[in-house]
């Protein structure tokens, strides 16, 4: 029989809770805000080619991923979560209004690699104060009403984007300068309330064993967690930055206002199935949730490599919320049941360093398929979602062919 899902009372919610499911919700009005037109603000105003926004893209990502593998363990041996994770949220509301005064594809850089550090920083000890707030037992709804908060944040911000747009420019096919910094300043308000939100509302937690450093490492993970690896590893390869998928919608047609509009609704879609989906996973396996994900995925890219016009990529964005809800998190999740629970910290390490590290190549490849390089000009619009559609595939063929062994093999 099911194990009755136990809710805390209203008073029992720890006050750490409710400010840091507080601070996530503005910070992620302000990074929505921003980082979704950010793509089109260089393409539109700055000009900057495919290829440069991949390269931007895929350092961004890369630096996050790769962060939170260490910041944790560091969050542990300063004896602070509350403090470590005001500093990422500090440098990301910080470096927001340089936005404003960017001119030159450097400036840009800099700035998205600024906040992705910062980014970086924040997310394991935030989420390390969270668990260490409630008791056991609540920790999924501790977690569950931070996500909620994280994603009503996002949704609204995209809203406020297009608010702004809609008023400013109306239908407008490109994205203005005028618009893009108009956006850029109404983001700083939010970005500093979040921490302003964490360094006064919040209280620290004492850390109460500090873990050994993180381990990034094959090395007595069992052959399990090598093949799956590899496997994810190629499907990661094709998964390029969602920068593309903005601009591909541009491409065919979208106005700006409209890819806001498809935007917000793709993050509800999102939030409606992924909590189903975590629970579906825990009835039918991983492995087969996974594998629907990933075909959802070829098929939508393939959608993206084929369409004709803008309903079409309107319907396919909004379609790729069932990719994210079904198969985003039930990878990461599928690391758990593939290694000894002694093991886990070094398995969840590599598994995020590396598949940080190969969101650089992801939207390299992806740049440079569109628009070519050193006098190239590459295959077109389409070609970077053929290649993700057959990374997918090829991936779903060799996970469907793997059978996991029963006992761990150390290597």
């Amino acid at each position: 029989m099911p194990k009755k899902t136990n809710f805390p009372k209203l008073n029992e919610i720890p006050r750490n809770l409710w400010f840091v499911s507080l601070t996530s919700f503005f910070m992620d009005i302000s990074s929505e805000m921003v980082l979704n037109i950010l793509p089109l603000f260089m393409q539109n105003v700055l000009k900057v080619p495919f290829l440069t926004i991949g390269i931007i893209e895929g350092i961004a990502e890369a630096t996050a991923s790769v962060l939170k593998v260490f910041s944790g363990w560091l969050s542990d041996r300063l004896g602070t979560r509350k403090w470590l994770a005001v500093l990422g949220y500090g440098v990301s509301a910080l470096v927001k209004p340089f936005f404003y005064f960017a001119n030159s594809v450097g400036a840009i850089a800099g700035i998205r690699w600024l906040d992705r550090f910062g980014k970086g920083i924040r997310t394991a000890p935030r989420d390390a104060l969270v668990a260490d707030s409630i008791a056991p037992e609540h920790r999924g709804f501790a977690f569950g009403l931070h996500r909620a908060a994280d994603t009503a944040g996002a949704f609204l911000g995209i809203l406020i984007a297009a608010f702004v747009v809609w008023k400013l420019q109306a239908s407008g096919q490109q994205l203005t300068d005028h618009t893009f910094r108009t956006i850029v300043l109404i983001s700083i308000i939010p970005a500093f309330l979040a921490v302003l939100s964490l360094a006064f509302g919040a209280k620290d937690t004492a850390v109460q064993k500090v873990r050994q450093g993180p381990k990034i490492s094959f090395k007595g993970l069992g052959k399990n967690f090598l093949v799956f690896m590899v496997i994810v590893g190629l499907f990661d390869l094709g998964n390029s930055s969602d920068a593309f998928l903005v601009l591909r919608a541009q491409e065919r047609g979208l106005n700006i206002l409209n890819i806001l509009i498809m935007l917000a609704v793709f993050n509800l879609v999102y939030t409606l199935v992924s909590t189903p989906a975590g629970a579906l996973s825990d009835r039918i396996g991983r492995r087969t949730l996974i594998v629907a994900g990933w075909i959802v995925y070829a098929l939508i890219y393939l959608g993206f490599a084929l369409a004709k016009n803008a309903t079409q990529i309107w319907i396919l964005y909004v379609t790729y919320g069932l990719y994210y809800g079904m198969a985003y998190g039930t990878a990461k999740a599928m690391v758990t049941d593939l290694v000894p629970a002694d093991l886990l910290g070094t398995a969840h390490g590599t598994y995020n360093a590396v598949l940080g590290i190969l969101d650089f190549p992801a939207s390299l490849i992806a740049g440079l398929l569109w628009s070519g390089a050193f006098g190239w000009k590459g295959f077109g619009p389409s070609a970077p979602f053929f290649f993700g559609a057959a990374c997918a595939l090829l991936a779903v063929i060799l996970f469907m062919l793997w059978k996991p062994q029963k006992s761990q093999i150390t290597i």
